[in-house]
């Protein structure tokens, strides 16, 4: 990557700018401080024009840092060139000036090449004019042909004296390389018998037990992935995931569990079991969280816009603190109002597909005055 490619993408992204700006009207001109629903139109538009697509972590990570310090790959590229009315990267970059300078560099430095090449084989050094000379000479030829003679049969002892001292020591060799065999194929055999002993051990104390996870309204089982984390004494705890329609399965030796399951859309419940007395498989009710499965419901609905709008506004607080979270190390999450909130997940766009809600919580009268969400990428890896 040179310079000249950094100034050329800074470049092509002023002219998608300019692109997008033709028809679109965005929360600032400035395509560096775009964000939120800024992105996911632009992302829209770019899907209609190039037929491709940039995930919100390449946007944040090339559009909100001026210069970059990297190139993207040139699959984004190619798809940002197209949107801005070019036929790939490498088109884009013959019709600037940039490209017209690379491409004369590089017919000066064959051209330089081909000339020393020549001057060269005109005029030889004296070091080539002897080594030519010294090839040639009849003398030279036959000496190396005496040389040659006097190698070969220096080799042909050396391989003799070799057949001969194999000979003498082989049947010892033989004799030892048998003991080293077996001596190894004991010392893995009691290996594996160790290792499969400990493995046995743990196997003949530990248990399994099974949680099927239910609906405690609608008396079935729970669609959707839980989080179950599992405290223990004086140790850090460990997450697990449930996944949807399947029992949670935990093998442990211990004689108590501490079993902490949360969804956003069920009510956090810690559940304590005496795991010596404890049956092997049991269901476990969840408290479904009404206002965040309305809110979950409103937001995949796409009929009635309006009346949906009017229901998310009566869902989550007027002061609800809501966070969106990136995929990114720079930026990480933003934050957003109730409306601007209603306004994104009630746009018919495919982004809306890949929102997956994090987390939620509900103030002392029931509504919702915490979200924490995030569009997933669907940028091809």
């Amino acid at each position: 990557m040179s310079d000249l490619d950094i100034l050329h993408f800074e470049q092509l992204k002023n002219e998608v700018q300019a692109k997008y700006l033709e028809n679109h009207t965005p929360s600032n001109d400035e395509i560096s401080k775009w964000k939120g629903i800024d992105i996911i139109y632009f992302q829209e538009d770019l899907r209609k024009i190039a037929k491709g697509n940039i995930s919100e972590k390449s946007f944040y990570t090339y559009f909100k840092t001026s210069p970059v310090t990297k190139l993207p790959r040139i699959d984004m590229l190619n798809i940002l060139s197209v949107y801005a009315g070019y036929v790939s990267w490498y088109d884009f970059k013959k019709n600037h000036l940039f490209a017209n300078e690379i491409l004369k560099d590089e017919e000066e430095s064959v051209e330089e090449t081909a000339i020393e090449t020549e001057f060269f084989n005109k005029n030889p050094t004296s070091e080539q004019k002897e080594e030519k000379t010294t090839e040639n000479s009849p003398i030279l030829t036959e000496t190396k042909s005496d040389l040659q003679k006097i190698n070969t049969d220096i080799q042909s002892v050396k391989v003799k004296k070799s057949e001969f001292s194999t000979y003498d020591t082989s049947e010892q060799k033989s004799t030892l390389s048998i003991v080293k065999k077996y001596l190894w194929l004991g010392i893995s055999a009691v290996l594996a018998v160790f290792v499969g002993l400990l493995g046995f051990k743990d196997e003949l104390f530990s248990k399994k037990f099974y949680y099927s996870f239910i609906d405690a309204d609608r008396n079935s089982k729970i669609n959707a992935e839980l989080q179950v984390q599992i405290l223990r004494e004086n140790e850090s705890p460990i997450l697990y995931v449930a996944k949807p329609n399947e029992p949670f399965v935990y093998t442990t030796k211990t004689k108590k569990l501490t079993m902490v399951v949360s969804s956003p859309y069920y009510k956090t419940d810690t559940i304590y079991r005496n795991l010596e007395t404890a049956p092997e498989a049991e269901n476990i009710e969840l408290k479904p969280n009404d206002y965040a499965q309305m809110l979950y419901f409103y937001t995949r609905n796409i009929k009635d816009l309006k009346r949906k709008r009017l229901e998310l506004n009566n869902l989550i607080s007027d002061v609800a603190t809501i966070f969106q979270v990136f995929d990114n190390d720079t930026y990480g999450v933003e934050t957003m109002d109730k409306q601007r909130y209603i306004s994104l997940v009630t746009l018919p766009t495919t982004s809306l597909e890949n929102l997956e809600v994090i987390e939620i919580k509900n103030d002392k009268f029931g509504k919702i005055n915490m979200i924490k969400f995030k569009i997933t990428s669907d940028e091809k890896k």
